[in-house]
């Protein structure tokens, strides 16, 4: 009997266009959107060459340091040399964002102030200060140039040493898709409210068949409950790899972990939807506009909308962090692929196992005393 309402079950949940479209097509469609959304945000971030106009003139071939300098500095600018006429008109048309030009002193011409305008007013500064203490140094000691002190003051050496906290490089786009995966999961729920409704009598005419039949309730229960969570994790396994495979989004390598978050977060949203339904004693609509709004808030908290909203809750309300399941699986995944540690990763599991038994024990005891007068 176990196995017959299992594979039934299986099929009425395939069967189900409706159902199939909120908890497998929808992800999938959503994922594709986050990834046209985000295709170009870190790669606007790539730092792009200044655009800069040297005019040619005597003081500049009498000042040959600084086009060693320039021409040096090949990763920062983009070199033009001109005449004082073809900058001017280069400027006018925003070709480029500066003019250099000795006149007899070194001096700067912009027609806006940015970002590009303070970069190259920086390396002008810093030329400037340069070249003023190596004027100081040969004027006051001479004898300083045998020891290669000018060596030292034209050169830059960087004492720090970038180090990254974990084992992946970051990247703020992955979090909106363990957001999604964790609104996927939860999105099980709706497994489980038709799994629930299937055996209420006041609810179905196969409830009232299902009661009505010599069999334990409880056994046609438990292989429902079964029959969801397999196409729960059958629908993850696929979105996983589309995300992964063809969007190109890391998961990190520890495949053991990663499957043992998607079955946890999958028994999580099959067993919070089974709960609301046991507890929520009006019809199936009802139960169903409950979750959708529970399960988007959970969602939206667990940075799904906005990463800054996970922020602010972990840093202002902690608890209500550890209190959302969909928090907790966005956070396994996190932790998989950043962390070099696994203690994150366990206590956001050990949560999720809590949250399963306690939406199963209330499901349990809310459905072993329903009775009924008359069928």
């Amino acid at each position: 009997m176990f196995l017959f309402n299992y594979r039934y079950r299986l099929k009425c949940i395939f069967k189900d266009r409706q159902l199939m479209f909120w908890t497998f097509l929808f992800p999938i469609l959503l994922a594709t959107l986050f990834n046209l959304a985000f295709a170009n945000i870190t790669s606007s971030d790539n730092f792009i060459k200044v655009n800069v106009a040297v005019v040619q003139n005597e003081a500049l071939d009498q000042n040959p340091a600084f086009t060693q300098a320039i021409t040096g500095a090949d990763d920062l600018f983009v070199v033009q040399n001109t005449t004082r006429a073809e900058a001017d008109a280069l400027l006018q048309d925003n070709q480029i964002d500066g003019i250099i030009t000795f006149d007899p002193d070194l001096n700067m011409v912009v027609n806006q102030s940015g970002l590009n305008q303070t970069i190259i007013r920086g390396f002008l500064d810093d030329y400037v200060q340069s070249n003023a203490t190596i004027v100081t140094v040969v004027t006051e000691n001479p004898g300083s140039l045998e020891n290669g002190i000018l060596n030292g003051i034209s050169s830059r050496s960087e004492y720090l040493t970038a180090v990254s906290a974990s084992q992946s490089a970051p990247d703020p786009i992955v979090n909106y898709f363990y957001a999604l995966i964790a609104m996927t999961c939860l999105y099980g729920g709706f497994l489980g409210v038709k799994e629930v409704v299937a055996i209420q009598a006041d609810l179905s005419a196969v409830g009232a068949r299902i009661n009505l039949a010599p069999t334990n309730k409880l056994t046609v229960f438990i292989s429902s409950m079964l029959a969801a969570t397999s196409v729960q994790m059958l629908e993850l396994m696929i979105l996983l790899t589309f995300i992964s495979g063809v969007l190109g989004i890391s998961f990190g390598d520890q495949f053991g972990y990663i499957a043992l978050t998607c079955l946890l977060g999958s028994l999580t949203g099959v067993t919070f939807g089974a709960c609301l339904a046991a507890v929520i004693k009006k019809g199936e609509g009802i139960k169903i506009g409950i979750l959708i709004a529970s399960t988007m808030t959970m969602s939206f908290l667990a940075g799904m909308m906005s990463t800054d909203i996970k922020y602010l809750v972990m840093t202002k309300v902690p608890i209500l962090g550890y209190l959302n399941p969909a928090n907790l699986i966005t956070d396994s995944f996190y932790a998989l692929y950043y962390y070099n540690t696994h203690t994150q990763f366990f206590t956001d599991i050990l949560l999720l196992c809590g949250f399963t038994l306690l939406f199963s024990t209330i499901t349990y005891f809310v459905l072993r005393r329903q009775k009924y007068a008359s069928l």
